[in-house]
């Protein structure tokens, strides 16, 4: 399936006459498949697809008075084929048809979404490669931690995305089936025979067992693994804003000729892209649940899930299409400033080397519990006094009756923290 894909805007493939194009490719399929089992004979047949068509003002007119969608296409279309339409939507319910089209939609709709993440899980790598080398430090509640590279934010993204291409391509095989099993899907007037014949044509494998509808069980997985990508992309959107802070200042987003950040303040560049994606990945999240409380169906069949997913189907396929392309263009376009990320290593005077000052210690003999309150002391008067770590440490007598000035020097030898990084990168990337 996904070597099928031809790039079509998503809009597109949710417009409503794509959407009776799809009816009327599932309702010919079937009057081929009856055809090839002897039920409609092989002229009416060519006559049906020959003359087949609808007109969507004909459409809406119509159901103005029969108050049923798929009645008023099925009128539009005998209109247009004439005596043979008593062929057409032979032993069928609606569900067969609006099911099995919804199919081939949301189908059209994933490899759109999965292109999408393929070419930005490509951005991601290039970014993780450009700034392998580019010493930043790594942040624990917002509060400096241990120095890493800004390459392993892509890398991190970048195997997260993946994760999320997979989903992705599970979700579309889940919803990729069809169901011409007639009212409560006992295949009382329709043979299995057709339902095969029809699934294959439209390369949909046959619902196992269905009611009156296929089970939304599907559509939810698919909902839902929207919802994580959305997710995904808020975490990553949510870190540039915090990097493009001005107290931060390592990252900020595209800012081109001509831009406005404020009506008010001329100096303003604000990450409104990311904010943007911050807030759509909200609605992505909340379309999700409804998708969740669509599973539940009165006995064989009722109606409450039509009109939700019209909703929320093509509008959450959309906004991952625009947010994936969206972020795609800020991470390629990334401005970073590797030299902030130097001034800000340094606003914390050296404590991120804490940790090692405390091993260095208690393999020296020292318990943990003692050495924590030798290490956490300094730093503490560190932070306050705003003094370099190193110096206090090498200036207390009980840390220099243990450790030497050579080997506390050498605890603060920042490539130490960097030794591994070759080793994700080729797990990462082999």
């Amino acid at each position: 399936m996904i070597e099928r894909y031809t790039r079509v805007q998503m809009g597109l493939v949710w417009d409503i006459r794509v959407r009776y194009a799809k009816w009327l490719e599932v309702e010919l399929a079937a009057c081929e498949g009856w055809a090839e089992l002897g039920k409609i004979p092989v002229e009416a047949l060519k006559s049906i697809k020959e003359k087949a068509g609808f007109d969507v003002k004909r459409i809406d007119e119509i159901e103005l008075t029969v108050k049923h969608d798929v009645i008023a296409f099925l009128t539009s279309v005998s209109e247009h084929v004439g005596a043979d339409s008593r062929y057409i939507h032979m032993g069928l319910t609606s569900s067969d048809i609006v099911d099995t089209s919804l199919a081939l939609m949301m189908r059209q709709a994933s490899l759109i979404i999965i292109n999408d993440i393929t070419e930005f899980i490509e951005v991601l790598k290039t970014q993780a490669l450009r700034y392998k080398d580019t010493i930043c430090i790594g942040r624990s509640h917002g509060v400096h931690a241990e120095p890493m590279v800004f390459g392993l934010k892509f890398a991190l993204w970048h195997e997260e995305m993946k994760r999320n291409l997979t989903r992705m391509i599970d979700a579309m095989k889940m919803i990729s089936v069809g169901k011409l099993s007639g009212a409560v899907g006992t295949f009382s007037v329709v043979p299995p025979e057709l339902e095969e014949i029809v699934c294959r044509k439209l390369d949909l494998i046959p619902e196992p067992v269905a009611t009156q509808v296929v089970q939304r069980d599907r559509h939810a997985q698919f909902m839902t693994t929207m919802a994580v990508i959305a997710g995904s992309l808020e975490k990553i959107a949510t870190e540039i804003r915090h990097l493009q802070r001005t107290e931060v200042r390592e990252a900020e987003e595209p800012f081109s000729i001509g831009q406005k950040g404020s009506s008010a303040m001329p100096h303003k560049r604000n990450p409104v892209g990311c904010e943007n994606i911050t807030g759509l990945a909200r609605i992505v999240r909340s379309n999700a649940m409804a998708a969740l409380e669509n599973i539940a169906l009165w006995h064989e069949r009722d109606i409450s899930h039509s009109s939700v997913e019209r909703v929320i189907i093509p509008d959450s396929t959309i906004l991952i299409d625009y947010m994936l392309n969206r972020l795609k263009g800020i991470i390629s376009g990334l401005h970073v400033y590797p030299e902030n990320m130097i001034v800000n290593i340094d606003r914390s005077f050296g404590l991120y080397n804490s940790q090692k000052v405390l091993i260095a210690l208690t393999q020296k003999g020292l318990s943990r519990e003692n050495a924590y309150e030798m290490v956490q002391r300094n730093a503490m008067k560190s932070w306050a006094d705003k003094v370099q770590f190193k110096g206090l440490l090498t200036g207390d007598k009980d840390v220099r009756a243990i450790l030497s000035i050579e080997e506390i020097e050498a605890l603060f030898d920042v490539k130490d923290y960097l030794k591994n990084i070759d080793f994700i990168y080729k797990r990462i990337f082999r």
